[in-house]
């Protein structure tokens, strides 16, 4: 796990394994989102869950694009997971988000049988 002091992802991460310590593992993603939202906005964190991005062909709105949560002070998106392992699949997603929102920092986040992060950098 990659991490750094100074971006704050120290801290989210320190969260995400609190969170993990009190709810365990092997839950759907939205109940490790909830807590960890939580769990970041009792340390201080502007957490939103849910922000939609606009995804834009050709300066035309084609969709949205929608972390899990978002922490703009720190220009930090987070993608939770619940799977076995982080994969491409997942890495590809986040920089996408991290392109479409014009964001600079990415964590996937995923809720394994441990945590497990991934940072990403724009």
């Amino acid at each position: 796990m990659e991490t750094h002091k100074e971006d704050g992802t120290y801290e989210i991460i320190g969260c995400a394994m609190t969170v993990q310590n009190e709810l365990g593992f092997g839950l759907r993603e939205k109940p490790y989102e909830n807590a960890l939202a939580i769990e970041l906005r009792e340390n201080g964190f502007e957490a939103i869950q849910q922000q939609p991005f606009p995804i834009l062909y050709k300066n035309q709105p084609v969709g949205d694009c929608i972390p899990d949560i978002t922490l703009p002070n720190l220009n930090i998106l987070l993608e939770i997971k619940a799977l076995d392992s982080i994969s491409e699949k997942e890495t590809a997603q986040m920089l996408n988000y991290l392109r479409i929102a014009n964001y600079k920092i990415g964590l996937v986040i995923n809720f394994g049988s441990k945590v497990e992060c991934k940072r990403l950098v724009l």
